[in-house]
């Protein structure tokens, strides 16, 4: 049966209707069921570049590639660094509160019942300094305060209202060393200025004057030092005001606040002018900031408050000295050493403590077999070292070349003499070959040719203008000696009160200061004496810098005397972090020290601070030590110092005098010797002194021919390490005679074939750069030809560097003269004395 066309089109329609209306709620069902259709982007998507992490993997891929597992070893990392948020915001409150309760413990362990008072030092910083009236004021600053006076002149105040304990000690005005020492061991320092009896038009009119408010250039040179040392906790405090008019007070403070800011931030000053202004310093010594001074804390210190001497029933030139006082910063161990500044190292017999007033108990006893050994310096084995055992044929022939050896002694010990020469007379005389072992040991010290040389010339110019003048001025002379008579002078009275030899010294010291400035390290190749025996000693050097040198090398024989770390910053953590036993701070006790010389005692002044430091493990050893120095803008000294000159130093607790050398300081393997140590220059001076474990503080001062002494540099101990080396540079300098693009023939750098043939392997330079080396001597007279490694100029400088180590001397002294006082001050200890008995 057919069927029209329409109803057939019809029928198929509604079954494709019927089929996508299936696939439609299928595809609906799948969706809802969880099933995401994938999204495919168009042509136009935009695709960004993926993270790259360079050469190592991601944390991301890591962690898929472990898949969840954790190394044993980073359990505990993870555990202790990988904290949350809380977690670190806990952590930070927890540190904040241990470090409070630290300071608070730190403040609370100085000043109360049972602890030691707050230790305090007046030094007055101006030769106008009323001392006494400070001292009045404050023994009267409160009715209810107890004062006590102990043997050492120290005073004790407790003020009860505070409910805090306080000591004051006064060292002599103007005296450094007592105020040095008294500020080792203090808590804080009171700096006493006073103004002058006419600041009153001073301040009106000038402010630059030298002076005028109270602070003269004695007090400044007094503050750097202590600011050198080490500062403890300052109080500025101005006082007997009442010199000044009402109006112009402010601006004296002002100007007084201006002229101490330059050296010290002073947030404010103290005015004493009545009692109350003096409790209130009392306040502000018991409540301020304690300054740390970790070459202080990091020792025990101990002030000296009662000193008795039993002498030795033995040896009467030795005795038992007896010091009572409290035990500050850390813990006294009786089996350690003890060090009293100007005194030396001493060692402790018994300690004792105080349970009530004027009553001791017995605390700890020297051990014999633990305690610490004075022992400075060790025992040098001269057979220690490389030996060359005979062959057993020398020691067979050893008996009959015996006779030969004493022919050759007695020939060598022979001399000639003049007809009718004692022995007493012969022994004076010098012979050639004593001559000649003198020129070779000139040779090998260490001071050059060309200073010889340079006085020599200096000296030739003087008599030269010396012998052109003096046939011309004669009657200009004469003409002014007759009117200098004519109004009473005398010449020779002048020239009695000048030492002109001491200015030679310094013109000659000058001079060569200035010619190594102009032409650093450069020598004059002697023409009498081969070069190659004049610097047998030194080497060449392809690269300073990386050019191995063994730091054992042809020691010196002091060496052998000295103490070596294996590893000098790993020894001084583990004596640093060493659990300390003994006499804990803040005990009031009594220490024994024995074998303390009897004129020591005797010599002991009044006023004067002694003060015992407990010194770490080793540190009584000698060795080499390192010290950092920078020169002090001192207007009194601007020379250029020496190398090996003698200086006194000021390192830490102990103080000693010494020639060190000077050389660069620089982060390398060798260090360049420096033969001067110059104004606004930095160095490192190495000498030979007790090891001192760092921080600690170094002051330089240099003696003066009348006894004074002038701070010339501060610093801080760098290292202790004897294998430090120290390169001394000799340049040889010639010119060019001809020059033939890179080859050249050089004159003036030597004089003899032999020298050519010697130093032919060591590397020339020139001034412009270049770089050569010596091909072949030309002729009998020093003449050579050279090739470089460039076209050459003709006023070219051609040099050759040769290099030696350099060594200090053994130059330690720890007996150091007292400098004379800044300014008198026996009118003032005696007031001051006076008020404290009083």
């Amino acid at each position: 049966m057919l069927y029209p066309l329409s109803t057939c089109v019809t029928d198929i329609d509604v079954v494709n209707r019927n089929q996508s209306c299936i696939e439609t709620t299928t595809i609906s069902s799948k969706m809802a069921g969880g099933e995401q259709a994938s999204h495919r982007p168009g042509l136009l998507k935009q695709q960004n570049k993926s993270h790259k992490t360079g050469r190592h993997r991601s944390k991301s891929e890591i962690d898929k590639n472990n898949k969840g597992r954790v190394h044993v070893k980073l359990i505990s990392k993870r555990k202790n660094q990988e904290l949350k948020r809380d977690e670190r915001r806990k952590k930070a409150n927890q540190l904040r509160s241990k470090k409070r309760e630290d300071i608070l413990a730190k403040k609370r362990a100085i000043g109360g019942s049972d602890s030691a008072p707050f230790l305090s030092a007046i030094i007055p910083i101006g030769e106008s300094a009323n001392l006494q009236k400070l001292l009045k004021q404050m023994k009267e600053c409160d009715a209810d305060a107890k004062v006590e006076i102990t043997g050492c002149n120290i005073m004790h105040i407790n003020i009860p209202r505070f409910r805090q304990n306080f000591s004051l000690i006064i060292p002599q005005p103007g005296d450094l060393y007592a105020a040095l020492d008294a500020c080792k061991v203090v808590d804080s320092v009171i700096f006493l200025v006073s103004p002058p009896s006419d600041s009153d038009s001073c301040v009106s009119h000038s402010t630059n004057n030298e002076g005028v408010l109270g602070f003269d250039s004695s007090g400044e040179e007094l503050l750097s030092a202590i600011m050198a040392q080490g500062l403890p906790s300052p109080i500025f405090v101005v006082n007997d005001i009442d010199a000044i008019s009402a109006k112009k007070r402010n601006d004296y403070k002002k100007l007084l606040l201006k002229q101490l800011d330059q050296m010290v931030p002073v947030e404010k000053l103290q005015v004493i002018e009545n009692e109350s202004d003096a409790l209130r310093l009392f306040h502000q010594i018991g409540s301020q900031k304690q300054r740390p001074v970790y070459q202080r804390n990091m020792r025990c210190h101990f002030l000296c408050e009662e000193v008795n001497f039993k002498q030795s029933l033995d040896d009467p030139t030795v005795g038992t000295l007896i010091v009572d006082g409290y035990v500050r910063y850390q813990p006294l161990n009786v089996n350690g050493l003890v060090h009293i500044p100007g005194w030396g190292d001493f060692q402790m017999e018994r300690i004792e403590v105080q349970r009530n007033p004027g009553e001791f108990i017995f605390l700890e006893e020297a051990n014999p077999s633990l305690q610490e050994t004075l022992k400075s310096e060790n025992d040098p084995d001269p057979m220690n070292g490389e030996q060359t055992w005979p062959y057993q044929e020398e020691m067979d022939g050893q008996t009959l070349e015996d006779g030969k050896i004493e022919d050759n002694e007695e020939m060598e010990i022979k001399k000639r003499f003049p007809k009718g020469t004692s022995e007493y007379q012969a022994a004076w005389i010098k012979d050639d070959d004593n001559d000649a072992n003198q020129e070779d040991e000139k040779e090998e010290d260490d001071s050059d040719d060309w200073e010889d040389d340079c006085e020599d010339d200096c000296e030739d110019m003087i008599e030269d203008d010396d012998n052109e003048s003096g046939t011309s001025s004669e009657e200009d002379e004469e003409d002014e000696m007759e009117s200098v008579e004519m109004e009473g002078g005398d010449t020779h009275v002048y020239d009695k009160k000048v030492n002109f030899a001491d200015e030679e010294n310094d013109l000659k010291r000058i001079k060569e200061a200035r010619e190594d400035e102009l032409f650093p390290d450069e020598v004059d190749t002697p023409r009498d004496t081969l070069a190659k025996v004049r610097f047998q000693k030194y080497r060449g050097l392809k690269s300073f810098r990386t050019s191995p040198w063994d730091p054992k090398e042809n020691l010196p024989m002091d060496y052998s005397r000295t103490f070596q770390f294996q590893n000098f910053q790993r020894t001084r953590k583990r004596v640093l972090k060493e659990e300390r036993t003994g006499a804990k701070p803040g005990w009031y006790v009594r220490v024994h020290v024995k074998n303390v010389p009897s004129h020591l005692p005797a010599g002991l002044q009044p006023g004067y601070p002694l003060a015992l430091v407990g010194m770490l493990p080793h540190e009584q050893k000698m060795s080499v030590i390192n010290l950092v120095l920078k020169r002090f803008k001192n207007t009194r000294d601007q020379q250029a110092i020496p190398s090996k000159e003698r200086l006194i130093f000021h390192c830490g607790y102990r103080r000693y005098a010494a020639s060190p050398i000077f050389s660069q300081h620089t982060a390398a393997n060798k260090h360049k010797y420096e033969r001067f140590f110059r104004p606004e220059s930095v160095v490192v001076a190495t000498l030979y002194a007790p090891i001192m474990f760092p921080p600690a503080s170094v002051l330089v001062f240099r003696e003066k021919k009348d006894g004074s002494q002038i701070m010339t540099a501060t610093g801080s101990v760098l290292s202790v390490n004897p294998d430090r080396i120290t390169v001394k540079r000799a340049v040889l300098s010639g010119a060019p005679f001809k020059v033939h693009r890179k080859s050249a023939v050089l004159r003036f750098m030597f004089f003899n074939r032999e020298d050519i043939e010697w130093f032919k392997p060591v590397e020339l330079r020139t001034k412009y750069g270049r770089r050569g080396h010596i091909r072949e001597p030309l002729g009998t007279h020093g003449h050579m030809k050279c090739v470089f490694d460039g076209q050459i100029k003709s006023q070219d400088t051609i040099m050759m560097n040769l290099y030696k180590r350099v060594f200090p001397k053994w130059s330690y002294d720890p007996n150091v003269a007292f400098p004379p006082a800044l300014y008198n001050h026996e009118a003032e200890m005696e007031d001051a004395a006076n008020q404290l008995m009083s």
